[in-house]
Formats: C-alpha cells, sequence, structure tokens
C-alpha cells in the first residue's frame, strides 16, 4: 500500500499539494491506460498471429475481419500454430486452452467499443485505414488507444484522420508473430509518451522486445530491409547470380537466417513493390526506386508464397 502521511506534507503547502496532485494523476494513468481488453481487426497472417500472441499474454482479444470465413480461418490458423507448441512442449494443453478461451470472433467493428486497445491489421491501403480509424475514432471509448500494424504508411497521416492523435501509434509486429520478438512501435508527430509507454508494456507483456522509433517512410526496418531486397532483386535482374547463389551468399556470408529473394517471397513482392515506392515517393531519391524486374513479377501476379510462385516455386 502506497500512501502519504505527515512528514510527506512538510512545511511547503504548495509542494505537498503538488506531490499530491501527481500522486493522483499516477494512479490515475494507470487506471486509464491500464490494457485488459483487446481488438484485433484484420484475421490474416498477421492478425491472427497477434491475436495469439496477446490472448497467450493473458489478455481478453476479439478478432474482427469483414466476413465469418475469414475470422474462423483465423481462429484455425491459431489453433494450429498452438498445437504445434505443444507438441513441441513450448506450451502446456492445458496453456493453450485457455489462450483459446480467450479469444472472441466478431464481424463487427462494433465490438471494440469498449477495449482498452485496438491494433488494426488490414492491407496497406491508405484510404482504408484512414477510413477505418475514423470509424473507430467514432465507436471506441475516449481512453482507447488506436494501433496500427502497418509497414509502411504514416503514422502521423492515419492519426489525422481521428480526434484523438495522441492516442494512434504504430505496433509494427514482425512475420511471424508468434516466433519474431520485436515489435517496432512507432510514434506520430502527436503520440503522447503515456501512450508509448502503454503499448511499450503490453508488448513486453506478449513477451516482445518493443523498440521506438519516430514517423518517417519505411520507419527503421523497412527503411533498411527493403532497399537491401530490391538490390538483390536488381543483381539477379542483372544476372551476377541465380536466386539459390544470391541467397546462399547473404545466408553464409552475412549470418541471415534467410536469403533476401526468398525473404521477398515470404513477404510478399506486392508488399515488398508497396514498400519501396512509399519509400521513394517519401524520400525522393533514386536508390529507393524498385527494381523493374520487381515491377514485372507483380504485374505477373508472381508475389511469391502466397500465389506459389516467386523466386522460387512453392
Amino acid at each position: 500500500m502506497v500512501g502519504f502521511g505527515p512528514a510527506d506534507l512538510g512545511s511547503n503547502p504548495s509542494r505537498a499539494t503538488s506531490r499530491i496532485r501527481n500522486f493522483i494523476n499516477r494512479f490515475r494513468f494507470e487506471d486509464t491506460m491500464a490494457i485488459q481488453n483487446i481488438a484485433v481487426l484484420g484475421a490474416g497472417q498477421m492478425g491472427n498471429g497477434i491475436t495469439q500472441v496477446a490472448a497467450a499474454a493473458g489478455y481478453n482479444v476479439t478478432m474482427i475481419d469483414i466476413q465469418q470465413e475469414y475470422v474462423d480461418k483465423g481462429l484455425a490458423t491459431i489453433e494450429r500454430s498452438l498445437g504445434k507448441l505443444v507438441s513441441k512442449e513450448r506450451m502446456s494443453q492445458e496453456d493453450a486452452d485457455a489462450t483459446l478461451a480467450r479469444i472472441s470472433l466478431s464481424t463487427d467493428r462494433a465490438d471494440c467499443a469498449d477495449c482498452d486497445l485496438v491494433v488494426e491489421a488490414v492491407p496497406e491501403i491508405v484510404d482504408l485505414k484512414t477510413s477505418i480509424f475514423a470509424e473507430l475514432d467514432s465507436i471506441c471509448k475516449p481512453e482507447t488507444i488506436l494501433a496500427s500494424n502497418t509497414s509502411s504508411i504514416s503514422i502521423s497521416t492515419i492519426a489525422d484522420a481521428t480526434n484523438r492523435p495522441d492516442k494512434v501509434i504504430g505496433m509494427h509486429f514482425m512475420n511471424p508473430v508468434p516466433i519474431m520478438k520485436l515489435v517496432e512501435v512507432i510514434n506520430g508527430d502527436k503520440t503522447s509518451t503515456e501512450t508509448n509507454a502503454a503499448v511499450i508494456e503490453a508488448s513486453e507483456k506478449m513477451g516482445k522486445i518493443a523498440l521506438s522509433c519516430n514517423d518517417s517512410p519505411g520507419f527503421v526496418s523497412n527503411r533498411i530491409l527493403c532497399p537491401m531486397l530490391n538490390e538483390a532483386i536488381l543483381t539477379l535482374q542483372e544476372g551476377v547470380a541465380e536466386p539459390e547463389a544470391i541467397d546462399g551468399i547473404m545466408k553464409l556470408g552475412m549470418n541471415h537466417p534467410i536469403g533476401p529473394l526468398a525473404l521477398s517471397d515470404l513477404i510478399g513482392l506486392d508488399t515488398v513493390l508497396h514498400i519501396m515506392n512509399v519509400l521513394y515517393e517519401g524520400l525522393k531519391q533514386e536508390k529507393y526506386a524498385p527494381a523493374p524486374l520487381l515491377i514485372q513479377m507483380v504485374e505477373e501476379g508472381k508475389l511469391g508464397r502466397k500465389t506459389g510462385q516467386g523466386f522460387y516455386s512453392y
């Protein structure tokens, strides 16, 4: 129990009043920003992964998508993932069952109303995200934190669609979410320190390492990663080496767990192209221009693992 006694008041009444006010505000902040209930918008690869790690951490999670078949498919993915963890003895069956019990499914964004944190994980389309955040702003209670899992779209732009820009932030989880440790926390121009602290605390409770950066095209992760992927594509385009050699050299020589071309296939070539366009348009430098081969493959529908064909066949 924390409290104040006579010694805390001292001989300076104004100082004592200030200390009491700070004490009250601290507990008001804890009450306001405490996260218990989370909604995840999107039940795809990223959304179901975020739902899984949040529920495993003890949060009550509502996973929402536009059609029932999508949320059902997302839940099936979570069930398979938890089953693998149990079979590898990395999680008990009891904990897996408890995780699933904390997950609710919905196709109605109105179910975000009483959540303390909403994490959006929908496709990387600016108009789609801003319209969703404007809707969430009208639905959710005033203290709800609105987070985007965007990998490249400006958090400040998203926040401008709301009346609570101080409570809008980026939570960029890495793929696959249950395995990767990083959450890149992106502060918009008006994101408050309290919002940042609450999101870092929630991320850490999910077993992640949360590292903060400020809003900028590509943030830190993709500003550095995607130009490397693009350069690998240019290397292939110019006939310097075959895909297996390019990936093998980077894996063996640089100790990367996966080569850049295979990683591009995993991320999705359409996503890589989108991020390169964001970097090129935002930073106005030729070094960020997407490789012609990348553009060609996306136009041909060769997007990587999700279509069965990219730099490799799946």
